[in-house]
């Protein structure tokens, strides 16, 4: 049984890859042609053109959630000091209600870069409530030091700030073991409204173990980059979640229509950390 089932993923994906051998080799005799006609034979479905921002066609209406995206690279030696002054930290921010903002996740990273911590912030209330944080923080003493602290454990930084798809699900507390996938797409300026079309229509193949947490893109930092974050009981589950998705009628035209899009991609496995309220 577990044979015939390998056997048919491997069909599936073959398919996928004669699709894209085909369409190489239908755009190979016409390199002289224009770029529409190239992309033309790459994309079936039609989008339309723009009308609006991104931001205000893709990210959910019903709310004003403004997310923010923390990568720390941590001396190896500090790791653990830097784990408890973080735990220490938000717990605090978490019990004065006034902070119109919670630490979503907190991980360090187990495969892809090394001693690097990273941590998922919601601000409820959109940009007002960043520069309201922003306000408090600098008048908080107690913070400030905190900052002053964990310089010296750190090597480097870089955040974003990100807005949530409208057609993923919010993320939400949830108990574990579990590990996470964070799966960062670079994507070609201006196929930002492309990749949401298809993403649309592709999430369903991928909620069945209830593995979907949830699906961003930026807004400030490095722009058109895509994270989609997952949850595993392990790598063995991941493997095989990942493998019934090619099971599932029309997600390899998912793959097959938004890798073009795509110009780096990059996944991180991430193991959560003892205060982080996604586990």
């Amino acid at each position: 049984m577990a044979t015939t089932r390998s056997l048919h993923i491997l069909n599936r994906q073959q398919h996928f890859l004669n699709k894209v051998h085909s369409t190489w080799l239908a755009t190979r005799g016409s390199a002289n042609k224009s770029d529409e006609g190239w992309l033309s034979s790459m994309f079936a479905h039609k989008v339309d053109a723009r009308k609006d921002a991104h931001s205000n066609l893709l990210s959910k209406k019903e709310t004003s959630n403004l997310y923010k995206i923390q990568f720390h690279n941590v001396k190896p030696e500090c790791m653990e000091a830097y784990n408890k002054m973080s735990d220490e930290v938000q717990k605090e921010l978490h019990r004065d209600a006034s902070y119109p903002c919670e630490v979503i996740g907190s991980w360090y990273t187990w495969y892809g870069e090394q001693d690097q911590a990273v941590h998922l912030w919601r601000y409820s209330g959109g940009y007002p409530a960043l520069t309201e944080c922003l306000r408090k923080l600098n008048r908080n003493t107690a913070y400030l030091a905190f900052r002053k602290e964990r310089s010296k454990m750190l090597i480097s930084r870089r955040n974003q700030l990100l807005l949530e798809f409208s057609f993923w699900n919010e993320p939400a507390h949830r108990s574990g073991p579990n590990i996470y996938e964070l799966r960062t797409y670079q994507l070609v300026p201006g196929t930002m409204i492309e990749w949401g079309n298809h993403w649309a229509r592709a999430i369903k193949y991928r909620q069945a173990n209830n593995e979907a947490v949830g699906g961003f893109f930026t807004q400030i930092g490095e722009l058109y980059v895509v994270h989609h974050l997952w949850a595993y009981k392990d790598l063995q589950s991941r493997e095989e979640t990942r493998n019934a998705a090619w099971l599932k009628e029309g997600w390899d035209a998912n793959v097959h229509y938004t890798m073009p899009l795509i110009q780096k991609m990059e996944s991180r496995i991430m193991i959560p950390m003892e205060h982080s309220p996604l586990q």
